[in-house]
């Protein structure tokens, strides 16, 4: 075989892999396909240098990885908010028609999977990178190329992210789970588990085995000019990914709840796991308009199908007491299987709940899961009663410390700042993930630092040493010396990861990215008028977060005074210019992409918004404006065509 017939071979393994696993057409038999692979793997051999990267022997995976990297995607891949009814997307509806009226929905299949970016280059694969944290997720280049849905190559040359949700379908997950329980090995626990476990397999061949499915939803940084999603997707799905089982375009709620109830009907037909029905507005331009909240696009959502209900009894209610003091009540219900997941706990949220739902011990009940919720009561089969039912008694006192409760209603509050709950609990916060991520501070290593009296406030983890720690039961000098070295890695951590470890009431993650954004360690001194001016931030977290600093201002400077974390990144000021400090709105078809332009206005010190108001102070129009533009014309916005704004521009600069 000479490189001009190798060439031709690839292509030709790649069209025959193309229709056995995207189109399932199968275009030759296993034999065939086997003898020309061996043909290919034999030039292959003795031509290392010549390997095509699209050769579908890079595939497989042969290494193992010593772990994953971090990587960061080119766009943030975002979060959707979740509907569950018919009135839901009655209000999800009505929300988005205010910000645009002229617009039609795409409906597709939200698959139960684990959600992965592809980055093109060059029309190559160049990279495949988990969700993450949306921002930054794990790199897995080697074991996406085992995924034969997934093209290696592509015919569009430009940058382009492709994302999808990674499936394993549900006769493959029946026959994974018989070799697990064959071999010893503990089952998954439904498709999603498989999905995502077998993603993250440092052994690629592992992933290679599992027959993994890749389902495109959307993309990410491109440079396409679709005017329409449904057209932006039919284009990817012409690069070789494989299409999803239902997709529609529709124009009203009747035709939405349409495609929703036959997906719902159909659902357990699908040969992949669904768990519900995604809604995006069709018009890129509308999308683009209507921008984000601080978690989730306006222009989508995630329409979910009705949650599965068991029937189980409830054996006991526990108590847990929280970092901020509150006392939670946990239902510990007889184990039951729940779509693949043994559910042994259900959710009571308040003490008000239990004597509104009269929930008794030993009263048999309805158990809801909804997705990775924590399943909850939804009713109390009363007619079951047989006597043996017991009333549950409001506590007093708190499970763990057993100081006197704050009765405060509908909560009760442990008041006691040196409640050993309270304080592992904020221990074991400050170190999780979201914070400031210190590895080797399971709960159960802070419960035996705090036990032993070396560890009594986040504070003490600073002054630990090796000595300190050698001494304790069953720390080894290579566990020590690494929980050590994580704590040093905390510091200099991002500004943001700190105020959310300080476990301030109703301040997150999110919030705390707010608040570093706008502040960094000004937060502190900040009014309330300021925090609440910050966009998603109200006056009950504004209130809270005062409050927080009003109390441990001196536990905050001396924390910070530790870790010393990194204090965001500031924009420079722009200079003067006509669009500095102006509001100004986008609409139409333009020369440039409207991110392109809003990218410019924005380092011009311009707030870019989607829609119009009194308090716009320029629409910047082109083809098709719409109901934008007359709307501007009705208040007596100032309309710019897009060569009116780069003259003034080009003014500016000069």
């Amino acid at each position: 075989m000479n490189h001009e017939a190798y060439e031709k071979a690839v292509e030709q393994l790649n069209l025959y892999s193309h229709h056995y696993y995207v189109l399932d057409d199968p275009l030759t038999t296993d034999e065939v396909y086997d003898k020309l692979y061996h043909e290919v793997v034999a030039y292959e051999e003795k031509n290392t240098q010549k390997i095509l990267q699209s050769s579908p022997t890079q595939r497989v995976g042969d290494s193992i990885s010593e772990g994953f990297i971090k990587a960061s995607h080119l766009s943030r891949m975002w979060s959707l908010e979740d509907i569950f009814d018919a009135d839901g997307l009655r209000a999800w509806l009505t929300k988005t028609y205010k910000l645009d009226k002229n617009i039609s929905f795409y409906c597709e299949p939200k698959f139960d999977g684990a959600s992965l970016n592809l980055i093109y280059e060059n029309g190559l694969l160049m990279q495949g990178i988990t969700r993450g944290d949306g921002t930054v997720g794990e790199l897995i280049t080697q074991n996406v190329k085992t995924i034969r849905s997934i093209p290696l190559s592509i015919a569009h040359k430009e940058r382009i992210e492709i994302r999808g949700e990674v499936v394993i379908f549900k006769d493959e997950f029946e026959k994974i789970n018989a070799r697990r329980e064959e071999e010893g090995e503990a089952p998954f626990a439904n498709p999603r588990n498989a999905a995502a476990g077998s993603l993250r397999q440092l052994d690629s061949s592992i992933t290679a085995a599992r027959n993994l499915v890749f389902l495109p939803y959307g993309v990410g940084e491109n440079a396409l000019e679709h005017k329409l999603l449904s057209e932006k997707m039919e284009y990817i799905y012409s690069l070789g990914f494989k299409k999803p089982p239902e997709r529609s375009t529709c124009q009203d709620f009747d035709s939405i709840e349409a495609v929703y109830e036959v997906m719902k009907k159909d659902r357990e037909r699908y040969s992949m796991m669904l768990d519900g029905m995604v809604i995006k507005v069709n018009e890129i331009a509308s999308q683009i308009d209507m921008g984000y909240t601080v978690k989730v696009p306006r222009f989508a959502v995630a329409y979910k199908f009705p949650a599965v209900e068991k029937i189980t009894t409830v054996k006991e209610i526990v108590l847990q007491v929280g970092r901020t003091g509150a006392v939670t009540p946990v239902a510990i219900v007889e184990p039951t299987d729940i779509d693949g997941v043994i559910v042994e706990r259900a959710t009571l949220h308040n003490f008000d709940e239990i004597e509104r739902k009269d929930i008794r011990l030993n009263d048999r009940v309805i158990i809801l899961r909804s997705g990775d919720v924590i399943p909850k009561i939804i009713k109390v089969l009363t007619h079951e009663r047989n006597g043996s039912e017991v009333i549950y008694e409001r506590p007093t006192l708190c499970p763990v410390c057993s100081s006197e409760l704050l009765d405060e209603g509908v909560l009760l509050k442990c008041q006691n700042l040196q409640c050993d709950a309270r304080v592992v609990n904020s221990i074991y916060y400050f170190a999780s993930k979201p914070c400031l991520n210190i590895d080797g501070l399971g709960d159960k290593i802070v419960e035996a630092l705090y036990t032993s009296g070396l560890v009594r406030s986040v504070i003490d983890l600073f002054d630990l040493t090796l000595d300190k720690l050698l001494a304790l039961e069953g720390f080894k000098e290579k566990k020590s010396q690494n929980l050590l070295n994580s704590l040093q890695n905390a510091k200099g951590c991002d500004y943001w990861r700190f105020i959310n470890a300080l476990g301030i009431e109703h301040i997150g993650e999110v919030a705390s990215k707010t608040l570093s954004a706008n502040f960094g360690s000004r937060f502190l001194d900040a009014s309330k008028e300021e925090i609440i001016s910050c966009e998603g931030i109200g006056e009950e977290m504004a209130e809270s977060l005062l409050e927080f600093i009003r109390v441990n201002r001196e536990t905050i400077l001396k924390l910070q005074e530790i870790l010393e974390p990194l204090e965001p990144i500031q924009k420079e000021e722009a200079r003067e210019n006509q669009f500095k400090t102006k509001t100004v709105v986008l609409t139409g078809t333009m020369s440039e992409s409207r991110p392109a332009i809003k990218e410019k206005l924005e380092a011009l010190g311009a707030k870019v918004s989607g829609s119009v108001s009194k308090k716009t102070d320029y629409l910047i129009y082109g083809e098709d404006a719409g109901s934008k533009y007359d709307k501007a014309i009705s208040l007596g916005v100032e309309c710019l065509t897009e060569s009116d704004m780069n003259k003034m521009i080009e003014e500016s600069a000069s």
